[in-house]
């Protein structure tokens, strides 16, 4: 009897690993031009590392199409409204500060494409949603890395489901399990949105419930069980919510109603079909000695060639 291999598959919240990158190295990290690649190099890297250290059998470097889905800012107008960028004109004794990290983007596409690593972006998603996805599907282990806590929603024990947050560059992860969500948070992954969907996140434009916050929302999860719980708790007048606590709740019942479908990072996103598998040599070897050449990605490049040959 044949026995069966299971496969373990890594999700690369690519933006969040190369912003981490741009901020990680040094931007005096140039191509020839003098053009800035940190964020490329520093990527290379992280790749590289993660390889070397976690040996996935799969690798997909998920993107955003959309990182401000209308779908989701229709449900609640303030999602990431305080991102959009509004031009402005500097006054006179300011600069405008140079974006050096949206012309490395590029870059970074061109360079995954021709080392042959999966890269995935749905129009109208969140890399968050091709995750989750990708993680629904997955008939085997799941390591997610990303800098983004709205994700711990997807840890899963029972199958193999968890992130790989890094707390410095990559080297150092805090590998995010239930143990881990349940000690530091008092919650499991799907008890995790909720608590984030209570306590809001400022960052992402969720104002949250007024008043719960983190240590108070775990404290109802865990009387409650869940969100639903807690708002039939709310019209339960032996429920052992605070008169405060039932009326900030009830007042929040238009935000609560709509939040849920913001928060929780979506599980079927129409996916391309994709070959995850990690890449042992180049798919194009042409294309990526010039961009070598161009950018001067150096060892970067070639430490992650060498590691992906092995």
């Amino acid at each position: 009897m044949m026995r069966k291999v299971t496969r373990r598959l890594m999700l690369l919240d690519t933006a969040s690993l190369y912003f981490r990158a741009y901020f990680g190295v040094p931007e005096s990290v140039k191509a020839p031009d003098g053009t800035p690649v940190n964020a490329v190099r520093g990527l290379l890297e992280f790749i590289d590392r993660l390889v070397r250290d976690h040996r996935p059998d799969d690798l997909l470097a998920c993107m955003d199409a959309d990182w401000r889905p209308q779908w989701r800012v229709e449900l609640i107008p303030s999602y990431k409204a305080h991102r959009v960028a509004e031009e402005r004109e500097a006054g006179p004794d300011e600069e405008e500060v140079p974006d050096t990290l949206s012309p490395q983007v590029p870059v970074i596409e061109d360079v995954l494409d021709a080392l042959g690593i999966a890269r995935v972006g749905v129009e109208g998603y969140e890399a968050d949603d091709v995750i989750g996805t990708f993680t629904a599907r997955a008939k085997g282990p799941v390591d997610i890395v990303t800098g983004d806590r709205d994700l711990y929603q997807l840890v899963d024990d029972a199958r193999g489901v968890r992130v790989l947050y890094p707390l410095k560059g990559v080297g150092t992860l805090q590998l995010t399990d239930e143990a881990f969500l349940r000690g530091k948070y008092g919650v499991d992954g799907p008890g995790y949105a909720d608590l984030a969907l209570l306590r809001g996140d400022p960052s992402d434009g969720l104002p949250g419930v007024p008043g719960i916050g983190e240590k108070t929302a775990a404290k109802l999860l865990a009387e409650f069980g869940d969100l639903a719980g807690i708002m039939a708790a709310v019209d339960d007048t032996t429920s052992k919510l605070t008169p405060a606590q039932r009326k900030r709740l009830d007042e929040a019942r238009p935000y609560v109603a709509l939040a849920p479908e913001v928060v929780r990072v979506a599980a079927d996103v129409p996916l391309p079909d994709v070959d995850p598998g990690l890449p042992r040599t180049p798919r194009d070897p042409a294309a990526l000695d010039g961009l070598a050449t161009r950018w001067g990605l150096g060892g970067s490049l070639q430490r992650l060639l060498t590691t992906l040959g092995a």
